[in-house]
C-alpha cells in the first residue's frame, strides 16, 4: 500500500487529474462521434444499441480480471504505473483506428468494423483505467484529503466535457470538412494522440513503492486459472459490504439514467428547437454540453467539496441530487422553440447530478476500501475500483441499449426529413423523466449510508494499530506478556518423545509422517470450506460428508467451529462415522447471530451429536465480547445441557488473564501455537510443552485439551518460525508423539487448506492443512 496520511503534493494531484482528463475525454468524444453513426452513416436504432452495449459488456468482464492482476503485481514500479502507461498507448491507437469509417462502405461493413474496433479500444481502456482509478484510492488515507484529490481530478476531467461538445460544430461545418464522417476520422487521431499522452502523466509523475517482496497472490499461468474464482470471491466479499453496495447501485441508477438520454440532446435541440435544421442549430447543441461542464467545473465541484467538508459526504450527495431533480424537471419547460437560450437557466441545477456524483462516490469508495481491509485484512483498490467502474460501465452499456430502444419506441428516425408525430415529445419526456427516476432511486438507497467521518477515522485508527503490529512482527500469539506467562514454568528441554531428524532424509520424514497419520491421532480441526467459499457461505451436506470420509480413517474426534450455514452437518456426519465431536458455536459482536449459533448448538447436543459443547473461539483475543458476556453464554448452554461438558476456547495466555472464565468452564480448552510465537522448529516441541504446563498451573485440576496447534508448509516466516513442508511434517510427528506419550488430548490444526484465510493472515494462513484445498493428502 502506497498511501500516506499527510497532504498529497499539489503536483501529484494535478498529475492524477490530467489522467482523469484522458479518462473522461475518450468516452466524451465517443458519445459525440456516435451521433454520426445514426445521423450520417445510416445505423438503425438496433445497431446503435449493439455497438453501445456489447463492447461495454466485454469491458465490464475484463475490468475485474485487470483489477486482480493490478492488485497482485510484484514489480519495482509498484502495482499500477506500468499498466497505466501501456494502457494509455493502446487506448490512443485503437481509438484512432476504430473511427476510420467511410460512407462509401456498406452499413453492415461499417457496423462490423466499428464493433470489433470497439472491442480493441475497450481492452486498452481497461488496462489503463482500472489501475489508474486504484492509484487515486491509494494516494491518501485522510478522510477529507481524499475528497480534495477527487475534486481536483474531476475539475480537470470536466474540461473534456467542455471541449468535446464543440466537435459537433466542427463535424457539421462544411467549410472545415467535406462530411461529418471525414471529420470524425481526423478528429479521432488528434484525440487519440493528445489524450494518450495525458493518460501517461500519472504513470510518470505519481510515485509508488516497489512491491517485489509483497505477499500477493501469484500471477503465474497456473494461478490465472484460480484467479477467476478469487475474482468472484473478491467481488462477493466486496459487494457483501452494504455501504459499498449502496455506492455502486446508486451510481448505476444515476449514471445509467443520465447517459441513456444524454445522446438525445442533439436530436432535441435540432428537431424541437430548430425543426430539424442542424445548420440552424449551430452552436446551441455544443453550448448545452459546454456550459453544463463549465458550471460543473467552476461551481458544482468547488461547492460540493465544501459541502462535503461542512456537512459530510452523504449529506452533500443528498443535497446535490435534490438540486439536480429540480434541474431535470425544469428542462421540460425551458426547451422553448424560438427561445433556445432559455435552457441555459436549467444548467446550473442540472449539472449538480453527474457533477457531484464521482467527486463524492469515489471519495466514499476509498473509505469503504478501508472498511474492507478491516474485515478481510487485504488492500484491494483494484478489485473495488473494477467493481465500482463495472457498475458505471455496465450502466453505460445498458444506457446505450436503452437509447436505441427508446429511439425505436418513440419512432425517431435520424434520416427522416420530418419526424413522426409525438416522436420528439417522446424523447423530451424520457430526457427529463428518466434521470429523475434514477436520482430518486439512488437517494432512497443512500439515505441510511453510515460510513461517516467518525466511522472512517475509527477504521483508520484500527488499521494503523494493525499495521504497527505487523511492522513489529507481532501477532496475537507473540505478545511480550506471553513470555511472563511461560517464565513461571521451568524451562523445558525437548521432550524425550521428539525424534532426531538430523540424519533423516526427506523421504524418511515423509514415511514417519504417514506412519503417524495412519496410526491415528486424537483429533482434527475440521475445515469445511471449498476453494472459492468463505465464512458465511452456505455449505452443502455433500461436501461435509465427502471430507468427513477422508479424515475419519485417521482420527477419533473432530472439532467444528460453527453451528450455522451448513456447519451443523459436521457433527452429524462425524457421528455417522463413529467419531466423537467437539462442537463450537461461533460468537462475536453480532448478538442475533450469537443467539442462532447457541440455539443450534443446544439442538445438536439434545439430538446426541455433541460430546463437548464449545461456546466461542478466541473471542477475548479478538476483543469482541467481555469476559462476563462469554460466561453468560456458557451458563445459558449449561442450563440446557446438564449432561454435556461445556467450555470456551482461547489462547493459553488468555486463560491466565481470566480466572472467572476458567471457573465457568467444565474443561480447559487452549490453543497453543509455537509457530505464531516465533519459535524455531527445534524449539517447537518444548515450547508446546511449556504452553501446556502453564495452562495446567491455572486449571484448578480440570482436564486440559489442546484445541489447536499446527505448522504451515508455506508463507511468511514469523521470527524464527519458518514455514516449509519439512518443518510441517516434523512438527506434526513430534507434537502427536508427545501428546500420545503424555496422554494429552490434542486437536491438530487443520484438516484441509483454507484459501479464504489469505485475507486475514496472508499466504501462510491458507497453508495449515494435512490435505490441500483440492482434498489431496500432502507430504506423500
Amino acid at each position: 500500500m502506497s498511501t500516506t496520511s499527510s497532504k498529497v503534493p499539489m503536483g501529484q494531484k494535478i498529475a492524477f487529474g490530467v489522467g482523469m482528463l484522458a479518462n473522461q475525454m475518450f468516452p466524451a468524444s465517443l458519445g459525440i462521434f456516435m451521433v454520426v453513426l445514426v445521423q450520417n452513416l445510416g445505423f438503425p436504432g438496433w445497431m446503435w444499441g449493439i455497438v453501445y452495449f456489447i463492447p461495454r459488456v466485454l469491458d465490464a468482464v475484463t475490468d475485474p480480471i485487470m483489477g486482480f492482476i493490478s492488485d497482485n503485481t510484484k514489480s519495482r514500479w509498484g502495482r499500477r504505473r506500468q499498466y497505466v502507461f501501456l494502457g494509455a498507448i493502446l487506448m490512443g491507437i485503437t481509438f484512432s483506428v476504430m473511427w476510420q469509417l467511410y460512407g462509401d462502405n456498406s452499413v453492415n461493413y461499417n457496423f462490423t468494423y466499428f464493433l470489433f474496433g470497439s472491442f480493441a479500444f475497450y481492452i486498452g481502456l481497461t488496462i489503463f483505467s482500472v489501475p489508474y482509478v486504484a492509484m487515486g484510492y491509494e494516494m491518501s488515507e485522510d478522510f477529507h484529503e481524499r475528497t480534495q484529490i477527487m475534486a481536483i481530478a474531476q475539475w480537470i476531467g470536466q474540461w473534456a466535457w467542455v471541449i468535446a461538445p464543440w466537435f459537433w460544430v466542427i463535424m457539421y461545418e462544411p467549410s472545415w470538412f467535406p462530411s461529418p464522417e471525414a471529420a470524425t476520422r481526423e478528429l479521432s487521431i488528434w484525440v487519440g494522440v493528445i489524450f494518450a499522452l495525458c493518460a501517461m502523466v500519472p504513470a510518470i509523475f505519481i510515485p509508488s513503492k516497489s512491491t517485489k517482496n509483497e505477499n500477493f497472490s501469484p500471477l503465474t499461468f497456473n494461478a490465472i486459472g484460480d484467479s477467476i474464482s478469487q475474482i468472484i470471491r473478491g467481488f462477493k466479499e466486496a459487494f457483501s459490504s452494504t455501504p459499498f453496495r449502496k455506492l455502486c447501485i446508486s451510481t448505476f441508477f444515476i449514471f445509467n439514467a443520465f447517459n441513456t438520454v444524454a445522446g438525445f440532446v442533439f436530436f432535441i435541440v435540432v428537431w424541437h428547437l430548430f425543426n430539424g435544421d442542424a445548420g440552424a442549430a449551430g452552436y446551441w447543441t455544443p453550448l448545452f454540453g459546454s456550459i453544463g461542464a463549465l458550471v460543473t467545473t467552476f461551481i458544482v465541484i468547488p461547492v460540493v467539496a465544501r459541502m462535503s467538508r461542512k456537512i459530510g459526504k452523504k449529506n452533500a450527495f443528498m443535497v446535490s441530487q435534490g438540486i439536480a431533480l429540480v434541474g431535470y424537471l425544469s428542462l421540460w419547460f425551458l426547451f422553448v422553440p424560438g427561445k433556445p437560450w432559455m435552457f441555459i437557466f436549467s444548467l446550473p441545477l442540472h449539472s449538480f447530478g453527474i457533477g457531484s456524483l464521482f467527486v463524492l462516490m469515489m471519495s466514499m469508495t476509498a473509505d469503504v476500501i478501508d472498511l474492507d481491509e478491516l474485515n478481510y485484512g487485504k488492500r484491494r483498490e483494484g478489485v473495488f475500483g473494477a467493481i465500482y467502474w463495472y457498475m458505471v460501465k455496465f450502466g453505460f452499456a445498458i444506457a446505450g441499449g436503452l437509447s436505441g430502444l427508446i429511439l425505436t419506441i418513440v419512432g425517431f428516425d435520424g434520416n427522416a426529413a420530418v419526424q413522426p408525430e409525438g416522436a420528439v415529445d417522446g424523447l423530451r419526456i424520457f430526457f427529463s423523466g428518466l434521470p429523475m427516476l434514477g436520482t430518486m432511486a439512488a437517494m432512497y438507497l443512500m439515505h441510511d449510508y453510515d460510513v461517516d467521518e467518525k466511522r472512517a477515522n475509527e477504521i483508520r485508527e484500527e488499521l494503523k494499530k494493525r499495521a504497527e503490529a505487523k511492522k513489529n512482527l507481532e501477532n496475537p500469539y507473540s505478545q511480550n506478556e506471553n513470555s511472563a506467562v511461560l517464565a513461571k514454568v521451568h524451562n523445558a528441554t525437548s521432550p524425550k518423545t521428539d525424534i532426531d531428524f538430523s540424519n533423516k532424509s526427506n523421504t524418511e520424514i515423509k514415511q514417519l509422517f504417514s506412519k503417524t497419520l495412519d496410526s491415528g491421532i486424537h483429533g482434527l480441526c475440521f475445515s469445511p470450506y471449498l476453494e472459492g467459499q468463505n465464512v458465511g457461505d452456505q455449505l452443502s451436506e455433500n461436501q461435509i460428508r465427502r471430507r468427513m470420509d477422508l479424515v475419519s480413517k485417521h482420527v477419533k474426534w473432530v472439532r467444528s467451529f460453527s453451528c450455522t450455514d451448513g456447519n451443523e452437518y459436521i457433527p452429524k456426519a462425524a457421528h455417522e462415522k463413529g467419531l466423537k465431536t467437539m462442537v463450537g458455536a461461533w460468537i462475536g459482536v453480532d448478538k442475533a447471530k450469537n443467539e442462532q449459533e447457541i440455539k443450534n448448538l443446544i439442538s445438536l447436543a439434545q439430538q446426541g451429536f455433541v460430546d463437548i459443547a464449545v461456546v466461542g473461539n478466541e473471542v477475548l483475543l479478538r476483543n469482541e465480547l467481555t469476559e462476563q458476556e462469554i460466561i453468560d453464554y456458557i451458563k445459558e448452554v449449561k442450563e440446557s445441557l446438564p449432561n454435556t461438558p461445556v467450555s470456551y476456547v482461547d489462547t493459553y495466555f488468555q486463560h491466565q488473564k481470566h480466572p472467572l472464565l476458567v471457573d465457568a468452564c467444565d474443561i480447559i480448552l487452549a490453543n497453543c501455537y509455537p509457530f505464531w510465537e516465533g519459535k524455531s522448529i527445534e524449539e517447537a516441541s518444548s515450547h508446546l510443552q511449556q504452553m501446556y504446563m502453564s495452562t495446567k498451573g491455572i486449571a484448578n485440576g480440570k482436564k486440559i485439551i489442546i484445541t489447536e496447534t499446527g505448522w504451515p508448509n508455506q508463507g511468511d516466516k514469523v521470527q524464527d518460525a519458518e514455514p516449509s513442508e519439512e518443518n510441517a511434517m516434523k512438527y506434526f510427528i513430534n507434537a502427536n508423539n508427545w501428546s500420545q506419550q503424555e496422554k494429552v488430548d490434542m486437536f491438530y490444526f487443520s484438516s484441509f487448506d483454507e484459501s479464504w484465510k489469505i485475507h486475514h493472515e496472508g499466504d501462510v494462513g491458507q497453508r495449515w492443512g494435512i490435505w490441500d484445498k483440492n482434498e489431496n493428502l500432502k507430504y506423500i
